[in-house]
């Protein structure tokens, strides 16, 4: 299946990002040289840096990396489970074949029913696999050329100095202020999208998120106990206004056990996944808007140390600040939402990559 294909590209999902796989699956990419994308849970599991990474399935459709699953006539999916929010749609005809690489056969669904499947350890079947392939295979340059594109497309306004932060650049000063081996944990909302999407990982387990149930509030308990398992190295949460207060009492903990951990607050005294579901579906606006404690007391009240980012170019230096002294911060950091109607709506709606690319 593999050599008759003319475009296969390689999926992996969260079976794929275990740590005894990384050097197995990053060799096999090497190997074969395809290109490769994962879902939000499989990052990570292969070099973010690979000159063949088409980037992250951070939605189920008609996302930027998709401009390539359209492309492709074979999809490698590694360790792809459909309890992860499938990371693109079965089509009945003309879409692109499926080969299951998994330690389990693949759970048929309507979403995902594979045309073949390669059951067993995951590691030993890819380093066959590549076995077999290497040095028969070249990555198609309608991909490559795709790849460059949505890549360029991901960091746009990256670099913008508007405020509120725009989710953007927001990203790239916490990957600025991690080493390849820090741990940022997610909590649940908009954007965990922004950071599936935009931040490139480097080792596995570096971006902790949940996209099965997606419970909001995991991201600062997760965070503390990275923190307490591996107190060397940086730990960040990253939460939502809302799911920080569904777990905000834990800072407590946290100061007790002594632990060093910076806590980003993304503020838009709002819910801001479901008033994007809201706008996606064309519903009213309503409900989802509250209003929150100072942030910066709260924090003091527990112990701990508090910031408010009052301008864009405060936010790398105050995250690096707080690593640099230790103990727990909490930084309030106002986030432009705007950007999840421009781009995760509009732009889905008017296709998000040029047509001739596409075409």
């Amino acid at each position: 299946m593999i050599l008759a294909a003319k475009r296969p590209i390689i999926l992996i999902g969260a079976g794929g990002n275990r740590p005894q796989l990384v050097e197995p699956l990053s060799a096999f990419v090497r190997r074969v040289r395809l290109p490769f994308f994962n879902t939000q849970m499989g990052k990570g599991a292969v070099h973010g840096g690979s000159n063949l990474y088409l980037g992250t399935a951070a939605l189920s459709e008609r996302d930027y990396v998709h401009a390539a699953v359209d492309k492709a006539d074979l999809i490698i999916s590694i360790g792809h489970d459909t309890v992860e929010k499938p990371p693109f749609l079965m089509r009945s005809a003309g879409g692109p074949r499926v080969l299951h690489v998994g330690y389990f056969s693949a759970t048929v669904e309507q979403v995902y029913h594979p045309d073949a499947e390669l059951v067993g350890d995951i590691g030993a079947s890819v380093t066959l696999l590549a076995d077999r392939m290497g040095g028969k295979l070249d990555p198609d340059p309608t991909i490559l050329k795709l790849r460059k594109q949505i890549l360029e497309r991901i960091a746009e306004r990256a670099d913008e100095d508007r405020f509120p932060i725009a989710p953007q650049r927001i990203v790239r000063d916490v990957r600025a202020v991690m080493p390849d081996d820090g741990i940022v944990c997610l909590d649940n909302g908009m954007y965990k999208i922004w950071f599936a999407r935009n931040f490139r990982t480097y080792t596995a387990n570096t971006l902790l998120l949940d996209n099965a149930l997606a419970t909001m509030g995991a991201g600062l308990p997760s965070a503390m106990m990275a923190a307490m398992l591996f107190p060397e190295r940086r730990v960040m949460a990253v939460c939502g206004d809302g799911g920080f207060m569904m777990n905000s009492q834990e800072i407590e903990t946290a100061v007790r056990l002594g632990l060093n951990l910076v806590v980003v607050i993304l503020n838009d005294s709002a819910y801001g996944m479901i008033r994007w579901k809201q706008a996606v579906d064309n519903f009213p606006d309503f409900g989802m808007t509250f209003n929150n404690p100072d942030f910066v007391k709260y924090a003091e009240a527990y112990g701990a140390d508090g910031t408010r980012i009052t301008s864009t170019d405060e936010l790398g230096p105050v995250l690096e600040a707080a690593f640099q002294k230790g103990g727990v911060h909490i930084i309030d950091v106002p986030i432009d939402y705007s950007e999840n109607t421009r781009v995760l709506v509009e732009e889905l709606r008017n296709k998000s990559i040029d047509s001739e690319v596409v075409a």
